[in-house]
């Protein structure tokens, strides 16, 4: 089984020990891998140097600077093959952030406080 590499893009630094906890043990038995970029310009340039690496990206919408939804758009653009699948993460369970990002290609949507058993869920989807 090959090892899933995931890039999550979030401008809150605490996410990253929040994520390697909730899924410590995905990533003791080798099925899961996490990079984390703390800005959609991080991001673009790990993209950039780890072509096809990240196999799912999760990224905040609201982040200062470049938003997540033009990191998507981005993404989607320039990254095509194979295209990584990109889930959406918002505090804001609103229907005019859902209907953009749907529109630019986003593969699923996540709402925080994000619940990691259906993270956990959708991402073994995927696998």
């Amino acid at each position: 089984m090959q090892i899933m590499k995931i890039l999550v893009v979030d401008d809150e630094k605490d996410i990253q020990p929040l994520f390697l906890q909730r899924f410590r043990n995905e990533i003791k038995s080798g099925e899961l891998s996490f990079e984390f970029a703390f800005s959609g310009e991080e991001a673009l340039k790990y993209l950039e140097n780890f072509r096809h690496e990240a196999v799912l990206i999760l990224s905040d919408i609201n982040m200062p600077g470049m938003s997540g939804l033009e990191l998507l758009e981005k993404i989607k653009h320039k990254h095509h093959s194979p295209p990584p699948v990109v889930m959406m993460i918002t505090a804001y369970g609103d229907q005019e952030n859902y209907k953009k990002a749907m529109e630019l290609g986003a593969d699923d949507f996540v709402t925080k406080p994000v619940d990691f058993n259906i993270l956990k869920e959708r991402i073994k989807s995927i696998l």
